[in-house]
């Protein structure tokens, strides 16, 4: 797009910094950027012959230039600043100094932007400069001479503003063609390796102070929305995970709603910029007035955005690609419901059985915690819960017992930087069934459920303030669980230790749903499925204290057998026809899992029982503690 006045001075160094120490771990193994000066992190020289050069945003407070948006998204991601930096440097050249991945270049057209990558990488004076055509230097394009991409890594794309500032787009047929070249470079890409691209949809023009009030603001809006039916449709087409940044409608809600996003409520944000270059200098936060603040302030100069409007599209990126980080807990949650139906039904096994002819019921209640660490694609989070469960059990013969339980289990779950907010409520069934001969006995249950998803809360920074965006699903669960084992003492021993081993089938089924609003933030999430599949061995021992008095322990190691990285398609809300899939959590391999408690006769057929359980991966950590009563009749 077009440049401020060519002569700028460093780079804004403490913003980056600052990001990369908040920075998270990240699934990508780098980011490559290519576009134009939206995305330009330095390539041309700065008058001050200092090492970063002029970049086109505002300068703050010591004099740096503020980073661009990649920059800032790159720092969250946890990259470095050498990796962010300029791939076409001049200074680099001059000094040897390595390359950076960031391949945008300040007035570059779709037309270059493809070359970038496919041909040659030109750092070229545009247009409508003094010196323009002149080249500073060059290098062959990233996939240039038969190179391939780097799977791992994610592309960012901007690009086709300066089609329109430099007279190749009058038409509606222009701006589809240059849509369509935009879309090209992420064609290319794509049948280069990659498989990861964030795309701008380009911004409305005629909403720029370069045009905004003028007879060219409405041609312009047109224009630009003609461009972005283009190159959506396209990306459409190509066989990557591509996600569309909608630009133009985040900055629409910006200016709509600017208190919102820190900006000024008492200036007119489109008719007035930062800098004064090619628009009217605002007079009270513009670098003369009488408080410069370019944070209050939308634009830059004629069309570039300052700090504030670089931060909120940085963020907007990041809200993207952290949300599966998070969604992918929510089947997490469920699976966690279900082995706590299970631990509370192991738990009941352990107490005294009832007469032959007996039933015997059950009520119990509990609490657990649940906590995840942080992984490469998933976000640390820390859960709550408790529950409700009653049921009941009826004694066959000398061998056997049947029964039925069901269980209510609300868990709520923050997870993420700003904490976002999942709550879950689970209606869990199991039918169960306990045999027991001589040494040898044996246990299975059969669970099945609803899961009601009843307030999912996804909670991102954007700008200076927190958004969250709100939806609500409904899903299902259904597990079967076994284990035999054997007494190594008699049956009418005081202590009791039994070697078991014991398998294990879930499954769950997160419905999909759309987050409630239609902002540019708010996205539309697809079903997700989430398999285990767990063999184990452990030891399970009791010990009869006082007549009336029995202590059970319980130990038991297990492996995963469905540990494959999660993931989970999404979509824009406001894009609903592109679809992108991105991982999140992984589940571990192993866990292991413990409990210990205490059955205590009241009286006669009635028992209190209490009991503390505890499983631990690499990941998850989960703890509960019940207290039951039963009763035989």
């Amino acid at each position: 797009m077009r440049k401020p006045p060519f002569l700028r001075t460093l780079l804004g160094l403490l913003v980056l910094a600052g990001s990369q120490a908040m920075a998270a771990s990240t699934p990508y193994s780098t980011l490559r950027v290519f576009g134009d000066s939206l995305s330009d992190a330095g390539q041309f020289p700065d008058a001050t012959g200092q090492a970063t050069g002029l970049r086109f945003t505002n300068r703050e407070a010591k004099g740096d230039y503020a980073p661009v948006s990649p920059m800032i998204l790159g720092g969250k991601l946890g990259f470095g600043a050498s990796e962010l930096g300029p791939s076409t440097s001049l200074y680099n050249k001059i000094n040897r100094l390595p390359d950076g991945n960031n391949w945008a270049v300040g007035g570059y057209t779709t037309q270059q932007v493809l070359d970038s990558i496919t041909d040659t990488s030109e750092l070229v004076i545009p247009p409508n400069k003094p010196f323009a055509g002149l080249v500073l230097r060059e290098r062959p394009g990233y996939l240039a001479n038969g190179l391939r991409a780097d799977p791992n890594a994610l592309y960012y794309l901007t690009g086709g503003g300066n089609d329109f500032l430099q007279g190749l787009v009058t038409s509606p047929a222009g701006a589809a063609a240059a849509g369509t070249r935009l879309a090209a470079s992420a064609q290319a890409l794509q049948q280069g390796g990659a498989r990861y691209m964030m795309v701008w949809l380009l911004p409305d023009l005629g909403q720029t102070p370069n045009y905004g009030g003028t007879p060219m603001q409405g041609p312009l809006s047109q224009l630009s929305g003609v461009f972005n039916q283009a190159l959506v449709a396209q990306l459409r087409q190509i066989d990557a995970e591509i996600i569309p940044l909608n630009v133009p409608a985040l900055l629409k809600e910006a200016l709509a709603n600017p208190s919102e996003f820190g900006l000024a409520t008492d200036q007119n944000l489109i008719a007035t910029c930062y800098s004064g270059d090619g628009c009217t200098q605002n007079p009270r936060y513009g670098i003369g007035g009488t408080t410069p603040d370019p944070t209050k302030l939308l634009f830059n100069d004629s069309v570039h955005p300052t700090i504030a409007g670089q931060r909120l599209i940085a963020d907007y990126g990041y809200s993207i690609l952290a949300a599966p980080w998070e969604l992918t807990l929510l089947p997490e949650m469920a699976h966690a419901g279900v082995r706590a139906q299970q631990d509370e039904l192991r738990a009941q096994w352990q107490t005294p059985w009832q007469g032959i002819g007996q039933w015997q019921a059950i009520v119990a209640t509990g609490v657990q915690n649940l906590d995840f660490d942080g992984q490469r694609s998933a976000a640390k989070g820390d859960g709550r819960g408790y529950n409700l469960t009653v049921g009941g059990s009826y004694r066959l013969n000398e061998a056997w017992r049947v029964g039925l339980a069901g269980g209510v289990y609300r868990q709520k779950l923050e997870a993420g930087a700003q904490d976002s907010a999942y709550r879950l409520d689970s209606y869990l069934a199991s039918a169960f069934a306990e045999f027991r001969q001589n040494r040898w006995w044996a246990d299975a249950a059969l669970t099945a459920g609803h899961l009601d998803y009843g307030d999912l809360k996804r909670t991102f920074a954007l700008g200076v303030s927190e958004r969250s965006e709100k939806g609500d699903t409904d899903g299902e669960a259904w597990a079967v669980t076994g284990r035999v084992g054997f007494d190594l003492a008699p049956v009418e021993s005081r202590w009791q230790l039994s070697p078991f081993l014991s398998a294990d089938y879930a499954r769950v089924k997160v419905d999909g749903y759309e987050e409630r609003s239609q902002r540019a933030t708010a996205l539309g999430v697809d079903d997700q499925e989430r398999t285990s599949r767990r063999l184990g061995a452990g030891l399970r021992g009791s010990l009869q204290v006082a007549p009336t008095t029995r202590l059970f322990a319980e130990v038991a190691r297990e492996h995963e057998f469905e540990n494959d990285q999660q993931d989970v398609t999404l979509h824009l809300a406001s894009l609903p026809d592109n679809d992108f899939t991105l991982t999140g959590y992984r589940p571990d391999s192993n866990l292991t899992r413990a409990r210990l408690g205490l059955s205590q006769a009241l009286a006669p057929g009635l028992t209190l029982r209490g009991n503390y359980d505890w499983r631990k991966s690499d990941a998850v950590t989960q703890q509960g503690v019940g207290l039951a009563l039963s009763l035989d009749f």
